[in-house]
């Protein structure tokens, strides 16, 4: 089984799979989110992550995104998936946003870790963009 991962400061990692769950329907399950709180030190975000790991098939693939590179949540969960062994089979992308995450729910189980990899950033990179409207547009509703 292969699940998906989102780790965040605060609770975006837990409102960013509430809002994929209105577009993955089921598949949500194999969406696990967790943040570390306001004023939560590592140790207690580590314990609550070691969980969410004791939860899940002891030979799942995980796709880990996480909000920043180098915060302590992402940071925090690295390190507990290498303790664990699970590493080799962890594919970790930072800089999470909905598309990334969306397209990472739907691919996980379609794609090998290298392709899913390309088509995520891909689309977290090609779905950032200034929004503008012509002159064509200004007849149109919004």
């Amino acid at each position: 089984m292969n699940y998906l991962i989102l780790v965040s400061h605060g609770r975006f990692s837990e409102g960013l799979k509430d809002a994929l769950s209105m577009f993955i329907g089921d598949e949500i399950k194999t969406v696990k989110a967790v943040g570390m709180h306001s004023g939560e030190d590592t140790a207690k975000f580590e314990e609550r992550f070691k969980a969410l790991l004791s939860e899940l098939e002891p030979d799942a693939n995980l796709i880990v995104l996480g909000d920043i590179i180098g915060g302590s949540p992402l940071t925090t969960a690295i390190n507990i998936i290498h303790q664990s062994g699970q590493l080799s089979k962890t594919t970790i992308l930072g800089g999470m946003n909905f598309p990334m995450a969306l397209n990472a729910a739907i691919l996980k189980d379609s794609l090998d870790p290298d392709n899913l990899t390309q088509a995520v950033l891909t689309e977290a990179t090609t779905a950032v963009k200034k929004f503008e409207l012509s002159a064509d547009d200004d007849d149109d509703e919004i």
